[in-house]
């Protein structure tokens, strides 16, 4: 009857309990959930586990943790009818755990609880299956912290995976091959969030123990916790008249606990001077912050973007044109609708590829500064360290029992602390293949597990790979239809041909964007203007003192020639620092204290030659 509403895992749980000597609960087990034995209330899920032993014919359940040892409120300790007397009769159903079941000077569970020590537990466990052979289940909470490093338990540690075996075998000593094949028996329930804490030792390769997670509640147990609690939530939209509202609201609970979804129901009542959105009520609670900056973005501040975006990416006006379209996407709420009308992939992925110093990194610090408002937003990570086989561990944090577990994997943390952001993954072709495994999922689910077992959400994050594949082979002089097709031609064959990813590249789809080289004069001017215009301010704000050209034009375009398209605008750099930053640095030095308001005049040592592109310095 009740059953039917029950979850996949309780009716797997109510299955093995019949015919296991263990079984190991993990997972979501702080959780809570509807439990139709106890009147359709919601329960946690270890009384609900509780309850079902008792409805299978578990006459005596003993629930202990090493904290409040044998819980006398929880546990049932059941006398047999042939052994009770008067004295236990009138003794309003205390009983000496002790007597019963061989322990001379044990505490009794009449005085509160007892059994705190491990070290006293598991030999009485041992001993209340010697004496009283069925029927009674073990409830063993907070497992995780019974044992330590799987790898290296201690003699202690080994103990009490000996006393467990030893009440396994004794918990199927009767005749199964006799009438007593329909006895119950004793049964050992053992209750961890990580099933990684409990020592493979244990359960592999054992038929007396069976495992069971208890997952994240689906969309039914989401949909019937709101429906039965809905006078808990406060919220601007009316979801009972609203069906498409409702759904979009259970769906956006995708990942929670139903204690979660509580606690938000109470964080929307106390916000007594405005009823939010549920959207708004959901970024709240998960980020702490009321509005998501995509909210932030609007029809006017998009139409600005190329602007904007154009002020620190020169000559790359295809790139940003790219761009634009993926925001515009994500701003509408088409961004992977494609793929499921409830999506929660990140807001958009890019691919950028092409020459050294083109503008790949800028255009992706700059995005952030548009989107986020900061460009610290950009979080960046160079590929080249994760060209190991293991390195995916830096990425998502360690498992339990390894070195660095506490710290968490990088990516995984920087998500975790900055959920909006762009995410640059530069030089991603260095990459191992098994680094490449985890953007699937990123790509695919929006959604990441890291090593302790935490999921992290990509979906209001941008998602951008770099790459310089083929820059060695594609020419400088070809035109910019060809120098797409050659670099794009080349992101292909590498991921398909040599890593074997063709998967990845279909996540991607039409987003890989190939950057030109910079062949332009005039736009090798702008970003050596724009570059140089960091300089003005530090020698502003250092020493008091002005930069000027005394031929602003004709220097720029000396330090462009210099450089040459083919290094691109990092070339540019390279020139600057050699032909008036180190210049400038000793002219400075050698004039410490003599620099304040005064200007520095900037002057070309070769005019007629500006290939040379030398400079001198003169303080006016």
């Amino acid at each position: 009857m009740a059953t039917k509403n029950y979850d996949v895992w309780i009716e797997h749980f109510n299955r093995d309990i019949g015919f296991k000597s263990s079984v190991i609960v993990f997972g979501n087990t702080n959780d809570i959930m509807l439990n139709p034995l106890n009147s359709g209330k919601y329960d946690s899920v270890i009384d609900t586990l509780i309850s079902n032993l008792r409805s299978k014919g578990f006459r005596q359940i003993i629930k202990w943790d090493r904290v409040d040892g044998i819980d006398r409120d929880t546990s049932d300790v059941i006398v047999d009818a042939t052994q009770e007397d008067e004295s236990t009769q009138n003794n309003d159903n205390e009983y000496d755990l002790g007597d019963d079941f061989g322990f001379e000077n044990s505490p009794s569970i009449s005085g509160g609880n007892c059994y705190k020590d491990p070290n006293e537990f598991f030999p009485y466990m041992l001993n209340v299956v010697k004496n009283n052979s069925n029927n009674t289940a073990f409830v063993l909470d907070y497992s995780d912290y019974i044992f330590g490093n799987a790898n290296s338990l201690s003699e202690v540690e080994r103990n009490y995976l000996a006393t467990l075996g030893k009440v396994l075998e004794k918990s199927q000593s009767y005749n199964m091959l006799t009438e007593e094949f329909a006895n119950i028996g004793n049964i050992v329930i053992i209750v961890a969030k990580n099933s990684a804490m409990i020592p493979p030792a244990y359960y592999l390769n054992n038929s007396m123990v069976s495992t069971i997670n208890v997952p994240l509640p689906g969309r039914n147990e989401r949909e019937k916790f709101i429906d039965t609690n809905l006078s808990c939530l406060r919220i601007a939209q009316d979801i009972t008249t609203d069906k498409s509202l409702k759904d979009d609201f259970i769906d956006g609970l995708d990942g929670f606990s139903l204690k979660e979804i509580a606690q938000m129901m109470k964080l929307s009542r106390q916000m007594k001077e405005e009823s939010l959105t549920f959207e708004k009520l959901i970024n709240l609670f998960k980020y702490g912050e009321k509005v998501s900056p995509w909210e932030e973005l609007s029809k006017e501040k998009l139409e600005k973007l190329e602007e904007k975006l154009g002020e620190r990416v020169k000559g790359q006006d295809a790139a940003i044109e790219k761009v634009k379209d993926v925001l515009i996407r994500a701003y509408t709420g088409f961004s992977g609708l494609q793929h499921s009308a409830k999506q929660k992939k990140p807001k958009g992925t890019l691919f950028f590829v092409g020459p050294t110093g083109v503008g790949k990194t800028e255009l992706a610090k700059s995005l952030a500064d548009f989107v986020f408002g900061d460009e610290n937003a950009c979080i960046r990570f160079d590929m080249s360290e994760y060209n190991h086989e293991h390195s995916d561990q830096r990425l998502v944090g360690a498992p339990p029992g390894y070195v660095g577990y506490e710290a968490g994997g990088q990516l995984t943390n920087a998500v975790k602390e900055k959920p909006f952001c762009v995410l640059l993954f530069d030089e991603i072709e260095k990459a191992h293949g098994r680094i490449l495994d985890k953007f699937l999922q990123i790509l695919e689910d929006g959604r990441l597990t890291d090593g302790k077992g935490e999921t992290v959400y990509f979906s209001e994050s941008i998602i951008i790979f770099t790459s310089n594949i083929g820059a060695a082979e594609v020419s400088s002089d070809m035109e910019p239809k060809e120098v797409k097709k050659q670099f794009v031609e080349k992101v292909q064959s590498h991921f398909v041909d040599v890593l074997g990813r063709p998967e990845l590249l279909n996540r991607i789809g039409d987003n890989i964007v190939a950057f030109n080289f910079i062949d332009d004069p005039k736009v090798f001017m702008q970003i050596a203007k724009v570059k140089f215009k960091a300089i003005e301010d530090f020698v502003q704000e250092r020493y008091g003192a002005t930069l000027e050209f005394e031929d602003e034009e004709a220097a720029f375009s000396a330090i462009g020639k210099k450089a040459g398209k083919q290094n691109g605008g990092r070339g540019l750099l390279n020139v600057m620092e050699t032909v008036i930053v180190n210049p400038l640095a000793e002219f400075i030095f050698d004039r410490t204290g003599m620099l304040t308001r005064r200007k520095i005049v900037v002057k070309p040592m070769f005019p007629d030659k500006p290939n040379l592109a030398r400079f001198e310095f003169d303080l006016q």
